[in-house]
């Protein structure tokens, strides 16, 4: 045999072996006699089988006999836990009960394998015993630290052994215990008092988890990595948060060294130069980068709409420092008081931003649309644009509103002859052409939190969204729509945007949802399930009053949108082909699509490179859409931690609000300001029990509540560690 030299061989070979039809059960130490491996080797071979153990491809019997996993009997999955203590092991056919006591120390997100034991007679409620656990997917745990006393040794009565001196009382032992703040983690961590690496009681710590809790012991053992701070402050939690989501808010010397050795200035150079066109950028007040920018003409009876997008593919480019970090970061993330950007801020903010009255490269995408709003033709350029104007959002809105009125109108006076004019007509024919096709509108209420000097918030209010907003939004997606079109007619590779149908589990769940409110049910029993069936339930909801409560469930319904390689349709939107191409500054799969789109008009790919563009927007895509979730958990967390702060100073205080959601263990109650809280069951005067189909409380004496029911809570407690506010009723 020849000598094997590296882990996947390796691997490989033992695959083959266990996979073999003639293969029979043995132990590690028969199949190295079987394969003939030399000792030198037996080590590489050892790491092999404990991979294979780790990913679930194989197992070992009570006896020590490798076998296939799929034979034992076994199931390989992933672990989900509650805050009760059970969990599940998550499976597409259903997934598998596991028991407080069959869990034997797994946790959130860990694969282990499984022996079922117990089965109904259809294959349902299942019922599941950890065997093994082969990867661990928490090393840390963010949690607050205590110092616990264990209380002090009593004095004996008597003499010492020394005449005339008493016996010393013995100090009280202290214990350090790390409470996790996720509660999904039923554990405590023992910190030997030489770990606490200087931490304090009640600070906010993270910890490196040194031991696991096992099947006959609860606590886990651990070791402090970082102190963020006492446990309730803000700072504490922000970081905390951060760090939890693996939110990096500094680049690294070679990331920032490649940004700052980019010298601003543009040169034609066979570019397109669209520098004398009237061509400006919309965005919103408090934006510091702008990447996309607009002009339009008339062609015809169609327009020639241009849509000009920051060329950061010119400055970034494949396997720099730059690139890699991009990559590693996915998007810009924007938090309530900060942007964590993508790129340096000698990117995103200087040399690459469409800055007014400034010549900057730009990819423009030059679409020709008809009369119906049909794309006609889309030619895609390098060029260099000179923005005319700096465009806000609020200030076109009044513009628009109020003409010669509006205090901005000067500001924007040379637009409104033929620009805006035609932005408008422009944008009306691309709103009746996305309802057309069955586009879902769902219009969902965005929080603005409003901070004050010290960093603290002082008031929320809902965002507002006018025509600019919309305009821009469908020229975007005429852009982005064009973008996959192009690439898909000269069978290029791309980083779609794609959006599945949802499953007719989660179809049949929504519509049991809706049905018990009250709302037609008839839009999702339709033959063909378009987004417009939707669309036609969040009507009615609106009509009703209901929409507060039915825009997040219909939400949970649909399927997520994801990046993919593979081209599919966008459910949401009603397009069979769809790409992010508007935003390379801020996301990564829209500076993908660049590079592909300006290689393509560089004759740079061909047979021999059309492999590595393929592999680059497979991986550009799966990396893009796991560090979009990321990305958009941190934001959730952090905007849920600046709620509970601004409503730490109102308990005591009553409020109106809706019923929004309704569980076994009480409703939740979002008020006007988009604060939610928690009102238990247990503090509701009387008898109350969830009905799970009509997704109520239904109390003794006939009351109840229901979805959508306006109530009146006081504020009872806010807690910042678990950004979690709870409400009484008041009744």
């Amino acid at each position: 045999m020849n000598h094997i030299d590296n882990l996947e061989k390796m691997m490989e070979l033992v695959r083959e072996t266990v996979d073999g039809e003639l293969y029979t059960p043995m132990d590690m130490r028969d199949m190295t006699a079987v394969l003939a491996l030399e000792p030198y080797e037996y080590d590489l071979f050892a790491e092999a089988v404990g991979e294979l153990i780790r990913l679930g491809e194989i197992c070992e019997t009570k006896r020590g006999k490798l076998i296939k996993t799929a034979d034992s009997g076994y199931i390989v999955g992933t672990y989900k836990a509650t805050t009760r203590g059970f969990g599940f092991l998550l499976q597409d056919d259903g997934d598998i009960f596991i028991s407080r006591d069959n869990a034997h120390g797994a946790m959130m997100g860990d694969r282990v394998i499984v022996s079922l034991i117990k089965e109904n007679g259809h294959g349902e409620h299942r019922e599941g015993e950890v065997i093994r656990i082969t990867q661990r997917a928490v090393t840390e745990v963010v949690g607050t630290l205590h110092i616990v006393r264990m209380g002090a040794a009593k004095a004996k009565v008597g003499k010492s052994k020394k005449k005339g001196k008493k016996a010393p009382v013995k100090a009280p032992q202290t214990r350090v215990i790390v409470t996790p703040d996720d509660p999904k983690f039923t554990f405590k961590l023992v910190i030997p008092t030489a770990q606490a690496n200087g931490a304090k009681d009640g600070d906010k710590v993270l910890v490196r988890i040194t031991r696991y809790p096992g099947a006959n012991d609860d606590n886990a053992m651990g070791k402090v990595l970082r102190t963020f701070g006492a446990t309730d402050s803000r700072t504490a939690n922000y970081q905390a948060i951060l760090h939890a989501n693996g939110i990096k808010t500094r680049f690294d010397d070679a990331t920032l060294a490649e940004a700052r050795a980019i010298v601003p200035g543009c040169k034609l150079d066979g570019r397109l130069d669209l520098r004398d066109k009237i061509i400006f950028t919309i965005d919103g007040a408090d934006a510091k980068d702008f990447d996309d920018a607009i002009s339009i003409e008339r062609d015809g009876d169609g327009y020639l709409l241009g849509v000009h997008i920051a060329d950061v593919a010119e400055y970034v480019s494949a396997g720099s420092a730059l690139d890699d970090e991009a990559m590693h970061r996915g998007t810009s993330i924007y938090f309530t008081d900060k942007v964590v950007p993508m790129l340096p801020e000698e990117l995103s903010n200087g040399v690459c931003s469409l800055n007014r009255d400034s010549d900057k490269y730009a990819l423009s995408a030059l679409i020709r649309i008809d009369r119906d709003g049909g794309i006609v033709e889309a030619e895609f350029r390098e060029s260099v644009i000179s923005s005319k104007v700096r465009g806000v959002y609020h200030e076109v809105n009044d513009v628009l509103e109020n003409g010669d009125k509006s205090e901005f109108f000067e500001k924007y006076e040379f637009l409104l002859s033929d620009t805006l004019p035609l932005m408008l007509e422009l944008y009306e024919i691309l709103l009746e052409k996305s309802r057309r096709r069955g586009s879902l509108e769902l219009e969902t209420t965005e929080s603005v939190i409003l901070l004050d000097e010290d960093g603290e918030p002082w008031d929320i209010v809902a965002r507002e969204r006018g025509v600019s907003e919309r305009m821009i939004e469908q020229f975007m997606l005429a852009a982005n729509e064009a973008a996959a079109s192009w690439l898909t007619s000269m069978a290029l590779p791309c980083v779609f945007r794609i959006h599945e149908e949802p499953s007719d589990e989660k179809v049949q769940t929504f519509a049991e949802f809706i049905h018990n409110l009250g709302l037609d049910v008839r839009p999702l029993r339709r033959r063909k399930l378009l987004p417009s069936s939707y669309r036609d339930v969040a009507a009615e909801a609106a009509e009703k009053g209901l929409s507060a409560v039915v825009t997040p469930i219909m939400l949970r319904s649909l399927m997520k949108a994801k990046y993919s390689p593979v081209a599919a349709p966008h459910f949401g939107l009603g397009c069979e082909l769809y790409c992010h191409f508007t935003s390379p500054i801020r996301r990564y799969p829209d500076l993908a699509v660049h590079r592909i789109i300006k290689a393509a008009l560089h004759g740079g790919i061909d047979d021999t490179t059309l492999g590595k563009f393929e592999a680059f927007a497979a991986k550009a895509a799966e990396e893009s859409s796991e560090n979009e979730l990321r990305a958009l958990n941190a934001e959730r967390d952090i905007e849920d931690l600046y709620k509970v702060i601004f409503m730490s100073d109102k308990v005591g205080m009553e409020f109106e609000g809706i019923v929004s959601s309704v569980t076994g263990f009480g409703m939740f109650v979002e008020l006007e300001n988009t604060c939610e809280g928690l009102v238990r069951i247990d503090t509701l005067r009387g008898w109350y029990e969830f009905d799970e189909k009509s997704r109520r409380l239904i109390g003794d004496g006939g009351k109840s509540f229901s979805l959508g029911q306006r109530v009146r809570i006081v504020v009872d407690d806010c807690d910042i560690v678990s950004r979690r506010v709870d409400f009484l009723l008041v009744e």
